[in-house]
């Protein structure tokens, strides 16, 4: 089953499930003109600090319809340079944390091979608002199973690929993360792989998210992580200068 995504999607899951963080900067912005009107403020400030509130507003949706409307992301091209092997033969997970984008993309790319789907969220650990909105939209894949981030129910050996897409970096927890990672090493085959999609702590995303790139890892805390979960090869490829592609095994 393919789903279609709607012209602007992207955009529209941003503004919706952070809405919070965009009704306190309109808010803000209202509350600064209203005071550099009534101050009479220099021109030259005022229209500096208007430029910043407006950067930080629109330059993340401007990036975010780039990145997930534009650039060809869910179209999933970018997964043919791994060659991987669509068999029936094949077991494939993808691990999500209550938001689910990619599972139905995966299985009309890979349609032969047994494709699992679980999702980790636990609204003890994973606070974050927009979490809790995304979860009410998503399209849920059939028989998504509910795990817990440190245990997964499969056999040892068992899995070809594992995909984690714009999803792991919810586990704030560095340890939950390297027990996390343990547990995919765990299940995989000698010779499987983990692709992992995500948005990096590095100067682009500060450019394009301000401090909303805080939320996400640098790419050498990942390489940091996979190597304690015990993995040892570790290729990082750009997709976009704002998102980077991993693949472990």
């Amino acid at each position: 089953m393919e789903m279609k995504r709607r012209k602007f999607q992207g955009v529209l899951n941003i503004l919706s499930f952070n809405r919070h963080f965009y009704v306190i900067g309109v808010a803000s912005l209202t509350l600064l003109i209203s005071l550099v009107l009534y101050f009479e403020l220099s021109t030259y400030y005022t229209v500096i600090l208007v430029l910043g509130f407006t950067y930080g507003l629109l330059v993340p949706l401007i990036v975010s319809a780039y990145i997930y409307d534009y650039s060809g992301f869910y179209e999933f091209r970018w997964l043919d340079q791994f060659d991987f092997k669509d068999s029936k033969n094949n077991t494939i997970i993808n691990i999500n944390a209550g938001f689910d984008e990619t599972s139905f993309i995966i299985k009309d790319k890979l349609p032969q091979s047994n494709l699992k789907v679980y999702d980790f969220y636990n609204p003890d650990r994973h606070t974050e608002p927009a979490i809790v909105r995304a979860r009410k939209v998503s399209n849920i894949y059939p028989y998504t199973q509910r795990i817990s981030s440190h245990s997964l129910p499969l056999k040892a050996h068992t899995v070809d690929y594992i995909f984690l897409i714009s999803a792991i970096h919810e586990i704030r927890n560095n340890d939950e993360r390297i027990t996390f990672l343990k547990e995919c090493g765990r299940v995989l085959k000698n010779e499987g792989r983990i692709i992992m999609v995500e948005h990096l702590r590095d100067l682009p995303n500060f450019l394009a998210f301000t401090v909303g790139f805080t939320h996400f890892f640098s790419s050498v805390k990942w390489r940091k992580s996979f190597k304690t979960a015990g993995f040892r090869n570790i290729n990082e490829i750009k997709f976009t200068p704002f998102m980077s592609i991993f693949e472990v095994y």
